[in-house]
């Protein structure tokens, strides 16, 4: 289970190989570029989404993200890469092989726009993260006024180049993102026009992310507790304790049970994203009310004298802003005014 309990990481023991995949990620902790280095033993040590092991695999990134989020957030996408490749073979669609670093860049932005004809891309890409330092990524370019397509691109090619632009992240800061223009670049397809968006996996990718994001939440979590043992709390102090236990526990049951609904085919159809969304959801809220609790249990003295919690601090307030807020909550709204199942 992503956890019964998930202040404990012991609670369920982990792996050998994901022991020392966790502490090396700690050991490369704000290093993006270390990170990478971890890769390939990463996509060997977890299991894909989808094929009955989901559960295990959100736990590790949940821990991952506890561990350090820099490193999280480079990993994820190598990982999210790899999954949408095997799913993709699954399907009878032909993919290159998973070797190398690599990213996964969908994002959309106003004035730029990446075109796919004949085989080639040519336009610009925003929020392309760590392009700088990866071997190849999956990008999602237009083929129609209303219609994408995955593909595969080889990130060395000459024809892809950087954007100029600022990077001043005060969180996630080594994780730098930039837009990429591509010129007349070759680009192999993974599977049809539209097929990226409308696979399960697409959602299931999207509750991994909110896996990490709790992880992020439980490393601050666990600082407020060590805290409380080192001193004891007043019943303000215990108030706070309680409120991110109970925020933690009800975000990682609700993983959980997701990750149950993907293995068990639940997690797909129509409904698919709305309910990955609900879950993003719950997840996000959850972490914002730990980063508001911590806050005001610790005060103002690990934020200015530990760098690796003033660290955590921002780079989970930065990785958060994925989460559109009443936007994504209005998606979750029309899908239940929709017909959408819900629990109550």
């Amino acid at each position: 289970m992503i956890g019964v309990d998930p202040w404990a990481p012991g609670e369920v023991p982990l792996p050998v190989s994901l022991t020392g995949l966790l502490a090396d990620a700690a050991d490369a902790a704000g290093d993006a570029t270390r990170a990478l280095g971890l890769a390939g033993r990463a996509m060997s040590a977890l299991p894909l989404p989808g094929e009955g092991r989901t559960d295990e695999l959100w736990r590790a990134l949940a821990e991952m993200g506890a561990a350090d989020l820099t490193v999280a957030r480079a990993l994820e996408p190598h990982l999210d890469a790899g999954a949408v490749l095997a799913q993709a073979r699954a399907a009878g669609h032909p993919v290159p092989a998973h070797e190398g670093t690599w990213g996964v860049f969908a994002a959309e932005g106003p004035g730029t726009r990446l075109g796919l004809a004949d085989g080639r891309l040519t336009g610009t890409k925003p929020w392309c993260s760590l392009a700088g330092e990866l071997d190849r990524a999956l990008v999602t370019a237009w083929v129609s006024d209303d219609e994408r397509a995955l593909v595969a691109v080889d990130l060395r090619h000459p024809g892809v180049t950087e954007l100029p632009g600022e990077w001043v992240p005060r969180g996630l800061s080594t994780v730098r993102s930039t837009g990429l223009r591509f010129a007349d670049v070759p680009a192999v397809p993974v599977g049809p026009s539209g097929w990226y968006l409308s696979r399960p996996g697409f959602a299931w990718g999207g509750m991994g992310v909110a896996a990490v994001w709790l992880g992020g939440a439980v490393g601050l979590a666990r600082r407020l507790r060590r805290s409380a043992r080192e001193r004891e709390p007043d019943q303000v102090g215990q108030a706070l304790l309680g409120e991110v236990d109970a925020r933690l526990v009800a975000a990682a049951a609700v993983l959980t049970e997701a990750a149950r609904a993907v293995d068990a085919g639940r997690a797909a159809g129509p409904d698919a994203w709305p309910r990955a969304v609900r879950v993003r959801h719950v997840v996000h809220d959850a972490c914002e009310a730990v980063l508001s609790a911590v806050a005001h249990g610790l005060g103002p003295g690990p934020l200015v004298t530990e760098e690796g919690h003033a660290a955590r601090v921002a780079d989970l307030q930065v990785y958060l802003r994925q989460h559109r807020g009443v936007r994504d909550a209005a998606v979750v709204g029309a899908a239940v005014a929709g017909g959408m199942a819900t629990p109550w």
